[in-house]
């Protein structure tokens, strides 16, 4: 994840720079998406390997993968997209 400390450093939040305040909302906004991603790739790849049991929304995430879809637990983090 991108560090939001470094972001308000190196763009402080102030009233001329409205866009800053944007700034920061996207970088917490991706960093959530980011660790969804990692924590369900990582709780996939157990599954897959037989460690965890593989639930019904880790199988439609497979399988949303193996059809070259986005994850329905994905795009609920993410940003809007015409992409199917």
């Amino acid at each position: 994840p991108i560090s939001v400390s470094m972001v308000m450093e190196k763009h402080p939040v102030r009233y001329e720079e409205s866009m800053n305040t944007v700034l920061i909302q996207e970088v917490i906004r991706y960093n959530k998406l980011l660790v969804t991603v990692r924590q369900t790739l990582n709780d996939l790849l157990k599954a897959l390997k037989g460690l965890v049991v593989m639930s019904q929304a880790l199988e439609t995430m497979a399988n949303s993968i193996y059809n070259n879809a986005v994850p329905d637990l994905w795009a609920s983090k993410a940003y809007p997209s015409l992409k199917p």
